[in-house]
């Protein structure tokens, strides 16, 4: 029998559990392991931590486009306006990527905005909410005019054009700051709470309303430059019992090996560019087209995409155009056919997820948008966030509103539609949930927040600094990558690969997350980020799993057609009251029951 103090200190029991049996014993005492090699050496002194409280009528949390006109609006609404960044204003986020800003100018317009709209609903497939798809472009002209008063279109950063507005105003802008914890009592919104990454303190903002402007997130993959997007919003919202929508899209943006930080956009290269304008242009773009020929035909993008490619749209990505269907103008078969469901009979519907076959090259009917996995994680734009219950951003939870890509508006469908729409569909969304929060606040008295849940929240932000042992975080997000990532989960789906991986992420969320340690604040950041993206990713497959069938960014290679008999429906999901993740259907284009 071995001598227990040969296990450094641990007794029989956990050192072999912490090593993995005899093999490990070995290994480890071999290598001359020295004791408490498990222990988390916090160098974070609680005890000093000078926490810090603020009171608002409005918060906003992010930093981005929607944040922006979030903050403005609601202050010019005669709010009391409150602004917090996890990142710098304007600087972090998917915004610095963002260079398109699209306007519908009804003067020069070749069709009009209930044409525009039901041109979106046909490319997407019926997946879209046309009262948002029309909202984008009816205030879109208003936003950028603004936008061009503060600079924004005269840098290649955003940062000062978007601190012109603020600073005019003298809104309060706190960043660094990640928050961790939406605070509902008696049913409404009544604040959140957070830590700051340069202090060591955990801060409260007590608020009649919230507006989440955290966008949407992903799974940090190598080669893909927007790597501070983890879903905080959408999880903190979920926790709270808001329904969340659109997990089973995904986004298509490709990315590199070379200059893997590099903005990278599939319409016009790399680039460091001003933002501009762009007109009415729908698309179908962002699809799963070459993640389908990599896993028929191996990866066709070694060495670059192939020439054929290359030369028939000249720039990397392009519109898929079916026959007899003109992107300029209402597609044939009128507005019935236009809103959803099946096309006009005798008619070909665009096809955004491959159909099976296609030896040897491009399977029918499929776009040839490069596509990839450096995104994966992320969905289409403004498909993925909260489930709004009426056309003015709000959530449901009283008080809460999203705005952006935290919005599950299917402004644009699960396929993304047009170009620039979604830094327009931000600041139009930012806009419009401000002045809603701003109306509600008035009419709001300022909500308790009582102590035993300040207690509460405090404990569990704080948690991973207490853990006297476990699972540095930059470890499971690595082994979450592993499982998510893959061509064949996340892309290119069917039900044993879906339910392989998640098997995986409930062992990660059942036994690693609840042991996420930090030894300082950054590693505070990353356990709750890795949190977050764990319950992303287990929302994700579940939601994949439902949905059987294949539609815009979603591909089942079990189920790869379309059913409009069972599935002209988005898929919501909500925690129950014991915590089980539950789904449910919603039929395009109605509006949920408040919870």
């Amino acid at each position: 029998m071995s001598n227990p103090e040969d296990n450094h200190g641990l007794s029989r029991r956990q050192f072999l559990g912490l090593t993995g049996g005899v093999a490990g014993m070995a290994a480890l005492v071999s290598m001359g392991i020295p004791p408490g090699w498990a222990d988390n050496t916090t160098a974070v002194d609680l005890q000093k931590r000078a926490d810090k409280a603020y009171e608002t009528d409005v918060l906003v949390i992010g930093g981005g486009m929607a944040g922006l006109f979030a903050a403005v609006k609601a202050h010019d609404a005669g709010a009391k306006v409150m602004m917090i960044s996890k990142g710098r204003l304007g600087a972090s986020g998917q915004t610095p990527f963002a260079k398109g800003m699209f306007a519908y100018d009804e003067k020069t317009a070749k069709m009009s905005l209930d044409e525009f709209t039901a041109a979106v609903s046909r490319s997407a497939l019926g997946t879209n909410n046309p009262v948002y798809t029309r909202q984008m472009a009816e205030h879109s002209q208003a936003r950028v005019n603004e936008l061009k008063e503060w600079g924004f279109f005269d840098s290649v950063l955003y940062n000062k054009p978007f601190s012109k507005p603020i600073t005019e105003r003298n809104i309060p802008l706190i960043e660094r700051v990640m928050i961790t914890h939406l605070i509902k009592e008696n049913g409404k919104i009544a604040g959140a709470a957070g830590f700051s990454l340069d202090a060591e303190q955990v801060i409260t903002f007590h608020a009649k309303s919230v507006i989440l402007c955290t966008g949407a997130g992903g799974f940090k993959p190598n080669g893909f430059p927007i790597c501070d997007l983890t879903h905080d919003g959408t999880v903190m919202a979920y926790h709270i019992g808001a329904k969340v929508t659109g997990k089973e899209w995904n986004d298509g943006h490709p990315g590199q090996a070379d200059n893997a930080a590099a903005c990278f956009d599939g319409w016009h290269g790399m680039f460091e560019r001003k933002p501009d304008v762009t007109g009415v242009e729908i698309r179908h773009d962002l699809g799963v087209d070459l993640n389908y020929i990599a896993y028929i035909n191996g990866n066709p993008l070694e060495g670059g995409p192939p020439p054929e490619l290359m030369r028939k749209n000249k720039v990397k990505g392009g519109p898929y155009k079916p026959e007899g269907f003109d992107h300029s103008s209402p597609p044939p078969g009128g507005e019935a056919g236009l809103a959803g469901g099946p096309p006009p009979r005798g008619e070909e519907p665009p096809r955004h997820g491959p159909p099976p076959g296609g030896e040897g090259g491009l399977p029918p009917g499929m776009s040839q948008t490069p596509v990839g996995g450096s995104s994966a994680g992320m969905a289409i734009h403004k498909s993925e966030g909260l489930v709004p219950i009426n056309d003015q951003c709000e959530s449901t939870i009283p008080g809460l509103y999203a705005a952006g890509d935290a919005l599950g508006s299917y402004m644009a469908g699960a396929i993304y539609t047009q170009i620039g729409s979604s830094l327009t569909g931000s600041a139009v969304q930012g806009a419009i949930a401000a002045q809603a929060a701003a109306r509600y606040c008035q009419n709001t008295p300022m909500p308790t927040l009582s102590a035993a849940t300040l207690s509460t929240i405090k404990a569990e932000i704080l948690a991973p600094l207490k853990r006297k042992a476990g699972y540095g975080p930059a470890w499971v997000t690595q082994t979450l990558q592993g499982v998510m990532i893959p061509n064949f989960v996340l892309y290119i789906k069917k039900e044993s690969m879906l339910k392989a991986a998640l098997a995986y992420i409930e062992e990660l969320r059942d036994h690693h997350m609840p042991m996420l340690r930090a030894a300082d604040m950054h590693e505070l950041r990353l356990a709750h980020e890795t949190a977050n993206m764990i319950i992303s990713a287990e929302m994700k497959l579940k939601a994949s799993l439902m949905r059987t069938e294949s539609r815009c960014s979603h591909y089942r290679l079990d189920y790869p057609e379309l059913d409009n008999q069972n599935w002209q429906a988005w898929i919501n999901i909500h925690k129950d009251a014991e915590g089980n993740m539950q789904l449910e259907k919603q039929p395009f284009g109605s509006w949920p029951t408040q919870a």
